[in-house]
């Protein structure tokens, strides 16, 4: 028996794809328990083929046709974007082609719409390389974890984020610094913004956020807040109470809600969370049978991600004629909490002219909307007259923190908006 695979798109991924398959297909077929050929190749750049140099491959520039090739049985769609990738991957699914994607943003967007023409259709939609890269965290919620309740999953999913906030903690760089080394090392896209204001990872929080508690959810409802805005000053602060700052997802079982929500955050220095460094990737689960699991690992990269695109092939050619699983099980609705709502630890860094009573007068705002604080310190002058005070706050409600926090950036002493960071 042979299992034929179309390829379309070989860029970074889809490169990687064709190489594994053309060096590895020894070790692939053993573990698949048949042959799986790569037959048909497909970009619409016809030097980007050339430059694979592979030979007895069918390969063209017309995705339709690598679709409708009777030879070709899974379509890998490695394109990104959401068109033509959402109609290329509708039109493959309609012709019987089982699928696989690493295409986050899409699965974000239209995953439901897509599940559902994979079920009416009897074939499989697989995607495990659309979040954290060679973390096989999607089996792991599917298949590992199936006989768990999820209560919550923490997740550093992008490795730009996670190399510039890791250079500013161990080497000292301001943000700008920092994303110029994360780009020169190829660790950022250009332009990043996808990255570095949250967008990356929010479409990766809803893919975690529906398998983990198989329900539908509207990446609009997801809070996204990038890193953009956190400073040096805050990296060592943070340090000096005993935290690293981290961008993560955060999902959450919140008593018939869920939290589904991207932000920078305080993670305490002795957490499993705090040691992933650099462009690697990690996720915290913690479920009601296992406990807390983690998995760590490469989130990005050519052949990481390549890897985890075979594996998805190797799954589909094992199930054989069994019934195709679902991508997404929509078992329940629950609605996604809305972030005024959040109760959270909170770090507050005031901007504030140094004179008497400052601290008195922001205690009380703040004791007015019912936030409650830990810990506070005043930090040296970083200006003329002006100093730095930062604060930890108790457990507090989202909006009473937002609502003083409006209050007290009216004062007159205040000379900069009050920074925020939730503590994990």
């Amino acid at each position: 028996m042979s299992v034929g695979v179309g390829v379309i798109g070989v860029g970074t991924v889809g490169g990687g794809v064709v190489r594994i398959l053309l060096t590895n297909h020894g070790v692939i077929d053993s573990k698949a328990g048949c042959s799986i050929r790569l037959a048909h190749v497909c970009d619409k750049d016809d030097n980007a083929i050339s430059a694979l140099g592979i030979e007895a491959v069918r390969t063209g520039t017309d995705a339709s046709a690598l679709i409708n090739d009777p030879d070709v049985s899974i379509v890998c769609e490695l394109i990104g974007g959401v068109k033509p990738a959402k109609k290329l991957i509708l039109d493959a699914l309609k012709a019987g082609k089982s699928v696989v994607t690493a295409n986050k943003m899409l699965l974000a967007l239209h995953g439901q719409e897509l599940a559902k023409a994979a079920v009416d259709c009897g074939v499989e939609l697989r995607y495990e390389a659309a979040v954290a890269g060679g973390i096989p965290i999607i089996k792991s919620l599917r298949e590992g974890l199936a006989a768990n309740r999820i209560q919550s999953v923490y997740g550093i999913l992008n490795g730009t984020c996670n190399y510039i906030l890791s250079r500013m903690t161990y080497d000292n760089l301001e943000f700008d610094e920092a994303l110029r080394q994360a780009t020169a090392w190829g660790f950022a896209e250009t332009p990043p913004d996808l990255d570095i204001q949250g967008h990356d990872t929010a479409h990766k929080c809803q893919i975690v956020a529906s398998l983990s508690f198989s329900t539908e959810v509207e990446l609009g409802r997801i809070y996204v807040e990038g890193i953009t805005k956190v400073t040096l000053a805050d990296v060592a602060y943070a340090r000096e109470m005993g935290y690293l700052i981290k961008l993560l997802a955060i999902v959450r079982d919140a008593d018939g809600a869920i939290e589904a929500r991207v932000h920078p955050t305080l993670v305490p220095e002795d957490h499993l969370l705090a040691s992933v460094r650099n462009e690697f990737n990690a996720l915290f689960v913690q479920s009601d049978i296992a406990g807390n699991t983690m998995y760590y690992g490469k989130g990005a990269g050519r052949m990481p991600t390549a890897s985890a695109v075979v594996a998805d092939i190797i799954d589909i050619v094992r199930r054989g004629t069994a019934p195709a699983p679902a991508p997404f099980l929509y078992q329940q609705l629950r609605p996604v909490l809305d972030i005024g709502r959040l109760r959270s630890r909170y770090y507050l860094r005031l901007t504030t002219l140094d004179r008497p009573g400052v601290l008195g007068k922001v205690c009380t705002i703040l004791g007015n909307h019912g936030v409650s604080i830990a810990s506070c310190i005043q930090k040296e002058e970083h200006e003329e007259s002006v100093v730095h005070v930062v604060m930890m706050t108790h457990e507090a409600v989202e909006s009473s923190v937002r609502a003083a926090l409006r209050e007290i950036d009216g004062l007159d002493f205040i000379r900069e908006a009050t920074h925020v960071i939730r503590v994990l």
